[in-house]
């Protein structure tokens, strides 16, 4: 095991000696392709936003470089060789940043913000960029038209963002949506949503920008690939933030997540390291808005749909037509090519059935449509068909569902006191029945969809 150092350069002629200990492991991260394009999807973002009259800052594009670093390292140095636990690893970011004594100024915010989201340690120090590119926002000078977007949001793919989407479009506004994709199947997703969307909604001048951002194996050298990527939330809010920095007058990014999902209560005493994510957690949107404004940056994060499971979201959603007619095309599943896996035949991309994620769609849908309704092509089409082995993964998502189901039934009274196992709610003292309330209606709804299933060791 050795800590690891990232240290992000600006071209070839960027050779500031970076000091590093006989236990540290130094990788340099190029920032730049060609002569002056950021690299990493960053520049393209910079293009594309170019195009839309959206032209983001100095500390914009600095949220999206810092993003780079820490999703290279998130995803580039394995837990189980790179921790002394399997799991913590000791993370050192030298960043170039174009204003280094104000990120300076709000190193422990991002720090606690990024050890609560992916668990390790994480220590942040920033540089001046090179001369060089000393400004990188000069070249996208804004114009005198304010740009067209009268809302901002993020587009996964997902369910819950085709929710947000769709209310978005239903109370007139115009929204930018921002989308990053890693394979291609939640590619597929964001491009036929979007077309969809475009259709039925005609006359909307809204629009999207979407970032590619992945790193190849071997990045850093002699050592194995990450895949929990407990870190990509950091990546999605920062490039929203990015095309924030560009509407001028101010942002609110809106995160649209039930809050089943957001609150993440661990389903059992098993479900730690990445089946306990906090992408969407209170105190993590929370450090987001302290950051932000210790940077000087008009803008704050949002999630609209806490309050709501993803069934309540779904049967609230201002569009109930077009949410039946696009629901098929969104992507909820943690293993859309299981199916390939599985050699089904013709099928590449399907949801699989039995995640944790595709068990709150299902049973989302149930609750907003009634059973039956939802038209989503499962792998698993029929959970009540056979029982379900627990030392498989067809079977481990619902055995941990009913042990949470059970253990609240047992005891109501401890939901009050589960809320709080992610993560603080201090931020949000005041609406902790709220979250209880969410966390009990969810887990009820999921309980309905696999009443009867049976689950067991083969």
């Amino acid at each position: 095991m050795k800590r690891h150092v990232l240290a992000g350069r600006y071209g070839p002629d960027d050779q500031l000696v970076i000091q590093v200990n006989p236990e540290e492991q130094l990788t340099n991260l190029q920032l730049v392709a060609a002569e002056r394009t950021l690299d990493h999807g960053v520049g393209a973002a910079l293009t594309s936003l170019k195009a839309l009259g959206v032209h983001p800052t100095e500390m914009g594009i600095d949220l999206a470089v810092i993003a780079a670093h820490v999703h290279a390292a998130d995803t580039r140095i394995s837990r189980a060789n790179e921790s002394q636990d399997s799991w913590t690893r000791e993370i050192r970011l030298v960043i170039p940043v174009h204003d280094p004594q104000r990120w300076s100024a709000a190193t422990a915010t991002l720090t606690k913000l990024l050890n609560f989201l992916t668990g390790d340690r994480w220590t942040l120090q920033f540089r001046p960029r090179p001369e060089r590119f000393a400004t990188i926002a000069a070249a996208h000078a804004a114009p005198l038209l304010q740009p067209p977007f009268t809302a901002l949001s993020l587009f996964s793919g997902g369910l819950d963002s085709l929710i947000g989407a769709i209310d978005l479009l239903e109370a007139d506004e115009e929204p930018l949506f921002v989308s990053h994709w890693g394979e291609s199947s939640v590619s597929d997703a964001q491009n036929k949503l979007f077309s969809d969307l475009k259709k039925r909604y005609p006359k909307r001048p809204f629009d999207r920008v979407r970032v590619h951002m992945a790193f190849p194996d071997g990045l850093v050298k002699d050592v194995k690939s990450e895949n929990s990527t407990r870190g990509r939330s950091f990546l999605f809010i920062a490039l929203g933030a990015l095309a924030g920095t560009g509407l001028g007058d101010g942002f609110t990014l809106r995160i649209p997540e039930n809050g089943l999902i957001a609150l993440n209560v661990p389903l059992d005493p098993l479900r730690l390291g990445s089946n306990s994510t906090r992408t969407t957690h209170p105190f993590y949107l929370a450090r987001w808005n302290d950051l932000l404004a210790e940077l000087g940056v008009a803008g704050r994060v949002e999630n609209p749909y806490w309050r709501q499971t993803k069934g309540e979201m779904a049967a609230a959603c201002g569009n109930d037509e077009a949410l039946r007619a696009l629901a098929p095309e969104s992507l909820s599943c943690a293993h859309p090519s299981s199916a390939r896996w599985l050699g089904v035949q013709g099928k590449s991309t399907e949801h699989c059935g039995h995640c944790l994620p595709c068990l709150i769609r299902r049973a989302a849908l149930d609750r907003a449509w009634g059973m039956g309704a939802d038209r989503t092509p499962y792998t698993e089409t029929n959970l009540h068909a056979h029982v379900l082995d627990t030392e498989q993964a067809i079977g481990q998502q619902v055995r941990s569902f009913q042990y949470a189901i059970a253990r609240l039934e047992a005891r109501p009274e401890i939901a009050g006191i589960l809320v709080h196992k992610p993560g603080s709610l201090a931020d949000v003292a005041d609406q902790v029945e709220q979250w209880t309330g969410v966390y009990r209606r969810g887990l009820a709804e999921v309980g309905n969809l696999i009443a009867g299933v049976e689950t067991g060791p083969s």
